[in-house]
């Protein structure tokens, strides 16, 4: 059992939070939760054209949205600060001096002419592109000499001569090994004095004490590069784990081309926290080989490493809105309503105030709603009729309110409206069903036909139910409405 766990989430504010980077978030703060450890952000917002405080807030925004707390980082604070990349300026200086100090870091003046000139060699003789590490050969007083003198220059990583191969053992893919070969002098610190993200990864997760780095495997091909800096500075290296990446149902990368992939915008098209952590939890790992849903706390429970697939994970929309679904479905009623009306109130059908006001009208109104819906922002338009005075659609008007006996069900049905002694569903449907026998008409044409009436189309929430919740005065005003206009 893991101790003293420590994981981070590091997202670069280029963007907002995506689905696979909010699956990587996910994965940390299970894992240090299960644990008992500490989950870190930090915000890696290195890249100054396209980093922006709006995606740093966004990206926040998300992750309290989904629920994903954090134990240090922006706003948390925490003793292992400061937790924006850009403010750790002097913190990688610092390192790159131990570096140097340890002889594990060089300067290189080659010029970018002379650099492309050796990576054609190498590639003409079919071996690795790397540095010829030309300048580490310089003498002493040469090195200081051009240094001194302003030289143009970066700083490299002084792989050990005679290093071997470099293998660490992966949670999630077990043996990995990197031949030497192929481990270059690489920059980690550019000519302009920016150090590098293999360098700064690696300063910024040594000096926070992350224990697990649990990441996408994009990044695999870092990892015998940081491994380096992490000897050269004398640090312990973590335990990595590299999760195979998300795909879209057409087997490529999943992008903006799949549809919507920011976690805001999920939340806009009215998917629930509780469901696309479920859902996001399964792109990748699981608890067996048939459980599918599961609330965050059993995630906590039974999140673990060796669980994690090797294989890419298949996003399915279809799926996620069938799981959403099921979380409306089973959400106490009550709480559906808090979470229902700021919807309705988007929408401008009703305002928090009315829980206060007509909650046990919400609550009556909430089963035929969460039977009938997969997402929150399908409700308004299924609703609106309770709440606003009605157009009955072209179409409707054409199959239904058009049939010979329309005229003739609409008004009996004013009538038994008006008649209904204890106004509930069940007298309102024995009411209605009185019609067809006494006029010889069809059931169907007699309910259609009220139902058109009452919410403008042929299509909506259980017919009684909703003539109960619009009230009897509205309800036979929408009917003697419908029959003028026949």
């Amino acid at each position: 059992m893991p101790e003293n766990v420590r994981v981070r989430f590091a997202p670069s504010p280029t963007g907002h939070l995506h689905i696979g980077g909010a699956r990587t978030a996910v994965y940390n703060w299970a894992f240090a939760r299960r644990y008992g450890g500490q989950f870190i952000l930090r915000i890696d917002d290195t890249d100054p054209e396209r980093s922006t405080q709006e995606n740093t807030e966004a990206i926040m925004r998300a992750m309290r949205w989904l629920g994903l707390d954090w134990d240090e980082g922006p706003e948390a604070g925490g003793s292992s600060g400061p937790y924006l990349q850009s403010e750790r300026g002097p913190l990688y200086r610092d390192g790159l001096l131990r570096m140097i100090e340890a002889g594990a870091a060089y300067p290189c003046f080659c010029s970018t002419e002379e650099l492309e000139a050796q990576r054609e060699a190498a590639r003409a003789e079919g071996g690795y592109a790397t540095y010829d590490r030309a300048c580490r050969q310089l003498a002493k007083d040469e090195v200081k000499a051009r240094l001194d003198a302003g030289e143009a220059h970066v700083w490299r990583l002084a792989v050990p001569e005679g290093r071997g191969d470099i293998m660490f053992t992966d949670a999630v893919r077990g043996p990995v090994s990197f031949p030497a070969e192929a481990m270059d002098d690489y920059i980690i610190v550019r000519s302009d004095g920016t150090p590098t993200y293999n360098f700064v990864t690696v300063l910024d997760d040594a000096g926070m004490g992350i224990t697990h780095v649990i990441r996408g495997d994009d990044h695999l091909a870092n990892t015998p590069r940081q491994i380096l800096v992490y000897e050269a500075l004398g640090e312990p290296v973590p335990t990595f784990a590299h999760m195979s990446m998300i795909w879209g149902s057409d087997g490529k990368r999943l992008s903006k081309r799949h549809g919507a992939t920011s976690v805001e915008a999920y939340r806009d098209m009215g998917y629930l926290p509780d469901a696309l952590i479920n859902y996001i939890a399964l792109l990748g790992w699981s608890i067996d080989d048939k459980t599918t849903l599961f609330d965050r706390a059993t995630l906590v429970e039974k999140f673990a490493l060796d669980r994690i697939s090797k294989n890419p994970a298949i996003f399915d929309p279809d799926k996620l809105e069938w799981m959403n679904g099921v979380y409306i479905r089973d959400m106490p009623p009550q709480a559906f309503v808090h979470q229902m009306v700021p919807w309705l109130d988007a929408a401008g059908l009703a305002s928090a105030d009315d829980i206060a006001d007509r909650n046990d009208w919400f609550l009556a109104l909430t089963p035929l709603v969460t039977e009938r819906v997969k997402r929150m922002d399908e409700i308004a338009p299924m609703v609106r009729f309770l709440f606003e005075d009605i157009e009955i659609d072209d179409t409707a008007r054409e199959k239904v309110l058009a049939k010979e006996g329309a005229g003739e069900a609409l008004r009996a049905a004013a009538d038994a409206l008006r008649a209904v002694e204890d106004w509930n569903p069940a007298a309102i449907e024995a009411a209605i069903r009185d019609i067809p026998p006494a006029l010889d008409l069809k059931p169907k044409l007699v309910f259609q036909a009220v139902r058109v009436a009452i919410t403008g189309s042929a299509v909506s929430p259980p017919l009684f139910e909703s003539v109960a919740l619009l009230g009897r005065e509205r309800s036979v005003e929408r009917v003697e409405a419908a029959l003028a206009s026949i």
